[in-house]
């Protein structure tokens, strides 16, 4: 008798070869067997006709503060993923010293846009050092599996204090200690460092994450810390200046430890270099001995514009100053006044000084670049979607095209504005990058951007659009199944998952393929102190499986929490390494 047996399902295992039908077999918190079934189990799922994957591996997401309230680990969750990877960026809450809790606050808020009442309220901050925080991840259930790396910015305020928060030049003293707190935080289970080197990463106050300037002897100073360890992953969101040589230190870095480097590779306007000459220079780094693994997006980076939501095109309108601070029933109330509509509308918009300055103005007045989100969007808009197009289809200008969308639903419409990876007017660039062998699937920014984004729905956005129903061309289902499982877990060193097979962990998708279909995104005030964030589900998830446990059933959560803190890299099971060893 097993604990449980998953009959009859097509069995896409992560591997890339091709799907098959078979029995999966679970007892405990691993796959027992797979193949044909003869024994019974406690329980048994009827999976004929559905598609049965491993749990999906998301390895950029900022739940850093949420993972210390919440066990439901929603949105990720929602999507079939079953493990999850934070401290991304250069941002997170340990190491952190008692006065400088709203400090760390204030830097997660403004590079993460996740409320900082929300986060004031919602965590207990019961550590200081990194492997006390680990401590306290390691007390809370969950549905997924949380693994993390130390900040950047953390360590250096930790260290230099206002110092280091102001990006001045550490001391070699300095560095040694930096060096030393990720050391200990790597021994006790961290699976990384991250780091931050974009002018887009600032606070609440607008002064750059710690580590944005830092000189390629902090960068390799910390990174060798990794390498005494012997695990970690170095893990960095950059501009890439030219000037900086960025490649260069980081091949270096990766050859010295023998560790992978990661970085976010977009097409971006705020990189100097093509995303062509990211691949390329990642491509000649690797053909010297680096292991540097570019991390892309499924879909346009970019913001889900609203009222209710962090920006919109009016955001700098001075009509919109007069009601932002309003409660939003009387916010909607000015907003349905045809007289304010129309003086909002005549006005010019007022910039802040920035240095994104030219990222304002898309916002406010991109509407070529900005599309509508009927039902069924797929996230690859043609220009007959933009704002600017529907505006001259109605005789409107594109200000008032794009009001009256966001007025739809009782004020609770939604444009799209694809600000990175959709320069083409489409994501051909993307569907090559999938195949390639020097990058990861990641950048889903799970928990993070509340008021902006949510693709923490990546995963069935992989499986709707790239594998099923993109009309420019689609990509296999076992290759997507391996590089949002298999290859995402490899990075991180997590051998034990990924992959259904024999010893392995029992964390696994079961999916109605055909019915898999994101729904529409709404804004919900759920987070503590009534904080808001961007969520969205998908119909098709069947059965969500965590070691051998149901914790999503038809969508819904069961209430059953096997997830658990992962420390430091996880071996492959005994027969998996007897069968590699032969």
């Amino acid at each position: 008798m097993h604990d449980l047996v998953i009959r009859g399902g097509t069995i896409v295992d992560g591997s890339g070869n091709p799907a098959f039908t078979a029995d999966i077999a679970i007892d405990g918190e691993r796959i027992t067997a797979i193949g044909t079934i003869e024994a019974k189990g406690s329980r048994e799922i009827d999976a004929r006709g559905l598609t049965v994957t491993p749990g999906f591996v998301d390895i950029h997401t900022h739940y850093d503060g949420q993972a210390t309230w919440d066990s439901e680990m929603a949105p990720s969750s929602w999507h079939g993923v079953t493990t999850v990877i934070m401290g991304n960026c250069g941002v997170g809450f340990a190491p952190a010293k008692p006065d400088r809790h709203q400090w760390l606050i204030g830097l997660m808020e403004g590079v993460e846009d996740i409320p900082g009442t929300a986060l004031a309220e919602g965590m207990t901050w019961n550590w200081e050092s990194f492997p006390e925080y680990l401590d306290a991840l390691e007390a809370r259930p969950r549905t997924v599996d949380v693994g993390t790396h130390v900040p950047h910015g953390a360590v250096r305020a930790y260290v230099m204090g206002e110092r280091g928060a102001n990006n001045e030049p550490p001391t070699e003293a300095d560095i040694a200690a930096m060096s030393a707190i990720v050391e200990d935080g790597l021994k006790a289970g961290a699976l990384g460092f991250s780091t931050s080197r974009t002018v887009l990463h600032k606070s609440i106050d607008g002064v750059l994450v710690p580590g944005t300037t830092a000189t390629r002897e902090e960068l390799i100073g910390i990174g060798r810390a990794m390498g005494r360890v012997g695990h970690g992953v170095f893990e960095m969101a950059s501009d890439l200046k030219r000037e900086w040589n960025e490649f260069s230190w980081m091949g270096d870095l990766s050859r010295e430890t023998g560790l992978p480097v990661t970085f976010a590779m977009l097409q971006s306007i705020a990189k100097e270099m093509s995303w062509q000459e990211q691949m390329a220079a990642t491509e000649a780094q690797n053909a010297q001995g680096a292991r540097i693994v570019a991390q892309i997006s499924l879909r346009g980076t970019g913001i889900l514009m609203a009222w209710q939501g962090t920006v919109h095109p009016f955001k700098f309108k001075p009509a919109w100053a007069e009601i932002e601070a309003l409660p939003w029933p009387q916010q909607l109330a000015r907003l349905r006044d045809p007289e304010f509509k129309a003086r909002m509308l005549a006005e010019d918009s007022v910039f802040p000084e920035s240095d994104i300055q030219a990222v304002l103005m898309v916002v406010a007045m991109g509407f070529a670049l900005q599309y509508a989100m009927p039902d069924g969007f797929d996230y690859e808009p043609g220009r007959e979607l933009s704002i600017d197009s529907l505006a001259r289809g109605s005789g409107k200008s594109g200000a008032e095209q794009a009001y009256d969308m966001l007025m739809e639903n009782d004020g609770t419409g939604f444009i799209y504005l694809p600000l990175l990876n959709y320069a083409d007017g489409n994501l051909d660039f993307v569907r090559g990058l999938l195949h390639h062998p020097d990058t990861i699937i990641s950048l889903s920014d799970g928990g993070a951007h509340c008021g902006t984004i949510c693709d923490a729905a990546a995963p069935s956005f992989l499986l709707q659009h790239w594998v099923r129903g993109r009309t420019r061309g689609t990509i296999t289902i076992e290759n997507a199944v391996k590089r949002q499982c298999r290859d995402t877990a490899l990075l991180y060193g997590l051998e034990d998952r990924g992959l259904l097979s024999p010893g392995h962990l029992a964390d696994i998708n079961i999916i109605d393929l055909p019915a898999l279909k994101l729904g529409k995104p709404w804004l919900a005030f759920d987070l503590p102190a009534g904080g808001k964030r961007l969520l969205q589900k998908a119909d098709g998830y069947a059965f969500t499986i965590k070691r051998g446990r149901i914790t999503f059933e038809g969508g819904r959560m069961t209430g059953d929490l096997p997830g658990q803190l992962i420390r430091g890299p996880q071996a492959a099971p005994a027969s998996a390494q007897k069968e590699a060893a032969e």
